[in-house]
Order: structure tokens, then sequence, then C-alpha cells
């Protein structure tokens, strides 16, 4: 199989659990790797990038979302929907979480597959 990925994708929405998180906006990065079957040439097995963007941007633009985890397990449900997508990648990031010392973000991955 083939794999596809969008790396680094940012965001800026409402996420979180505490209730501020539900009124300021906050940056979201995001990754997705899909595994594609068959390529045997012409589009068969060719995932169009923009769909991919497009699925990242919708669930982010739906409105408050609280955890992590459901950002990305609705991004892979949504496309493993795609044509020839076996299997599917998510990591979403938090880059400013306040924990009380450094740190670079906070990081949920997702994977998902038809099996």
């Amino acid at each position: 199989m083939d794999r596809v990925t969008l790396k680094g994708m940012r965001f800026h929405t409402h996420i979180g659990v505490l209730p501020h998180e539900a009124e300021i906006a906050q940056s979201v990065e995001v990754d997705i790797h899909v595994w594609v079957e068959g390529r045997t040439g012409g589009v068969a097995g060719v995932v169009d990038y923009r769909a991919l963007y497009e699925i990242a941007a919708s669930v982010l633009g739906e409105g408050h979302i609280k955890y992590l985890e459901d950002v990305g397990s609705r991004i892979c449900h949504r496309a493993l929907m795609l044509e020839g997508v076996a299997r599917v990648r998510v990591c979403v990031r938090k880059p400013h979480v306040a924990l009380g010392g450094p740190l670079d973000f906070a990081e949920v991955e997702v994977e998902r597959s038809h099996d």
C-alpha cells in the first residue's frame, strides 16, 4: 500500500474541557496519514489531498469539541469513506497547553482501518 501524508495543518478552533476553552479559540495542529490500496495507474488508488484537508477543516469547523481524541476519531471515520483508503492515522496537537512547566505540545494519535 501507498501512504499519503498531510503534516502540520493548522487550525484555530474551540477545543478543550475547561470552560474558557469553549469561549476562546486556540491553535490545533493535525497530521493525517492514509494508506491507499491498489495503485495501478491512472487515478485508481490516488487520494485527493484537498479532500483530506477539507475533512480536517470541516471537523474542526463544527464548533466546540472537548477532546483531541474526538477530533482524531471523526477525521479517521470520514477519511475511511474515501475510495481506496484502507487505513488512517491522525495526530492532533495542542501546542499551547498550560500544565505548570515547559511543554512543546499535547498530542493524541488515533488510528482506524476497515479491518
